[in-house]
């Protein structure tokens, strides 16, 4: 999604910051709404930050598939 709208000569460099900042707020909101994926001891601030955390994590695991499903592992 991030790439459709940043599709550009001038804003393609920015694809991949965008998405990662973007799930790290995703994975944070979705951290806050769902507090089962924190420790159940953990703070307001330390849930938001293990969502940042599983956010970023996601985008990585993305991008990875992304990279090998379009060069295939000899292409890495």
């Amino acid at each position: 999604m991030v790439a459709f709208f940043l599709d550009g000569a001038e804003t393609e460099n920015w694809i991949v910051p965008v998405q990662l900042v973007l799930m790290a707020v995703i994975g944070a909101v979705v951290t806050l709404v769902l507090p089962a994926l924190a420790p159940a001891s953990a703070t307001t601030t330390t849930r938001a930050l293990t969502g940042v955390g599983w956010g970023v994590l996601a985008a990585l695991v993305g991008l990875l598939v992304f990279f090998l499903l379009l060069n295939g592992f000899d292409g890495a």
